[in-house]
């Protein structure tokens, strides 16, 4: 009974786990969706060139900076 109890409760940290995964996932297609919108004068008021915004825009979504990955 109690493995039983243990394996549960790992598949419901799995999923858990998971789902928080694509959340943060959708999170930073959003974010990055966002920054590509901005025009010039936005983008000079958060201190970045057209170039910079477009380069992180364009980044894979599995390529975050490690400060994005903590829990």
């Amino acid at each position: 009974m109690e493995l039983a109890l243990r394996l549960r409760a790992r598949r419901l940290a799995t999923r858990r786990r998971f789902w928080h995964i694509i959340a943060r996932a959708l999170a930073l297609h959003q974010s990055r969706k966002g920054l590509a919108a901005l025009d010039a004068h936005m983008l000079r008021d958060i201190g970045l060139t057209a170039e910079e915004a477009r380069r992180e825009a364009t980044r894979p979504l599995w390529d975050a900076p490690d400060h994005w990955q903590k829990r």
